[in-house]
């Protein structure tokens, strides 16, 4: 098993497991990727970069696929929940 690494997902640091995706840290926290124009939460879904719905900030980067980006340690992720 890899060594945990720990990130920050909207303020709260989270161990998750080295080489995990932030999609996989932002679930774990138990928050939405984002909200869609009407108000409905949006996650992860098709998982390989397509899709778009994984879109959160990380490290100040605007509209990053989370589901495509490793975490490094001390990550800093916000999703607009």
């Amino acid at each position: 098993m890899p060594e945990p690494i720990t990130v920050t997902v909207n303020g709260t640091s989270l161990a998750v497991p080295g080489g995990a995706t932030v999609a996989v840290a932002i679930v774990l926290a138990g928050a939405a990727c984002r909200k869609s124009v009407t108000g409905e939460t949006r996650g992860p879904l098709c998982g390989m970069g397509i899709c778009y719905e994984c879109r959160a900030v990380i490290n100040g980067q605007l509209h990053c696929r989370s589901c495509q980006i490793i975490c490094q340690p001390g990550m800093e992720v916000r999703t607009d929940e």
